[in-house]
């Protein structure tokens, strides 16, 4: 199975994991390991980061793969980057992103999507706010390309 294939039959069970369901933290906790079951060569650590205001921080939610950073602060790293910037990122060396986080010393590319839930009375464009990320680690560089990037963000949108 392709790519593309595997990320098609990943959209069907994460759409099917979180339709009617309330219990956020268990969604997430499935859909991660969905993730790294559907991927398992590529993907070395994948989970969420939600969103404390309060903070100005990124927390630690649920996710499969080695111990995690517990908190990353609001626009450091690639997490809190994808956050303050509320779109997309693909680094296939993380070593050259500027002020990266080594939270595994194994982690050698990172694709981090944001999740938005749309504000009150307006369009999605430019009036989502960001309520936490989506992050995924791979111990090669250059795992994720554009095709990663386009399923991940439908992927979270279900979220």
């Amino acid at each position: 199975m392709n790519k593309n294939d595997r990320y098609a039959l990943l959209y069907k069970q994460v759409e099917a994991l979180a339709k009617g369901e309330e219990n956020r933290v268990g969604v997430l906790a499935n859909v991660s390991a969905a993730m790294k079951e559907m991927f398992p060569e590529e993907y070395f650590w994948v989970g969420f980061y939600l969103v404390d205001a309060d903070r100005k921080s990124l927390l630690l939610g649920p996710f499969q793969g080695s111990v995690a950073c517990y908190t990353i602060p609001f626009g450091r790293g690639v997490c809190g980057t994808s956050w303050a910037q509320g779109q997309s990122l693909v680094v296939g060396d993380v070593e050259s992103f500027p002020g990266h986080i080594a939270c595994s010393s194994l982690s050698r590319s990172e694709i981090v999507v944001p999740m938005h839930r749309k504000t009150a009375g307006e369009g999605w464009e430019g009036a989502a706010e960001v309520w936490g990320v989506l992050d995924i680690d791979s111990t090669s560089l250059d795992t994720f390309d554009d095709i990663d990037r386009q399923w991940l963000e439908r992927i979270v949108a279900l979220l």
